[in-house]
């Protein structure tokens, strides 16, 4: 692709997730709070899709996007009345959120401005580097050294754990 299309589908991406970022956070309503954690985390698939990551885009979409902000939204709708689902504005909640936010950008400029990237047609750009999905599967249900069985099954465990709780929350009323 071109460098200029490249650097524009860069910045728009990282304004549209920035906004949405902001607005998750200033919002007073836990649902749009939610709705728009849903468009940033689209936003992250899309930077996924942008460096040929089509897996982890894939997985960041139906996990992330799909799974853990519809827990988000059915923990909202079963923990709170419709009048308790919005947030109090508060001041200190406000300075406490610009402080993080001066310290990630100060954190972030220190870093790129310590680094030295240049923008070259480097073969590993391209994406014929990536991985075969069955390479992916065998390590992700593979029992041996450097294979993942053990913590996706204790994930699977947390996540049944959770939906238990939530509804012996919801069952209390």
């Amino acid at each position: 692709m071109n460098p200029i299309i490249n650097l524009i589908i860069f910045a728009l991406l990282g304004v549209a997730m920035l906004a949405l970022s902001v607005m998750a956070i200033t919002t007073k309503s836990l649902l749009r709070s939610a709705t728009y954690l849903l468009f940033v985390l689209l936003c992250t698939a899309g930077f996924y899709l942008f460096l040929n990551y089509h897996f982890l885009a894939a997985v960041q979409v139906s996990v992330y996007a799909g799974g853990v902000v519809i827990l988000f939204v059915f923990a909202i709708f079963l923990t709170t009345d419709k009048d308790e689902a919005r947030i109090k504005g508060d001041i200190r909640r406000y300075i406490y959120g610009a402080t993080t936010i001066l310290a990630g950008i100060v954190l972030t400029a220190f870093i790129i401005l310590k680094r030295e990237y240049l923008y070259s047609d480097n073969k590993s750009m391209l994406g014929d580097k990536e991985i075969p999905i069955q390479q992916i599967g065998q390590a992700l249900m593979g029992t041996d050294k450097y294979q993942y069985l053990l913590p996706f099954e204790i994930l699977s465990i947390l996540l049944l754990a959770c939906i238990i709780g939530g509804l012996l929350i919801a069952r209390k009323k």
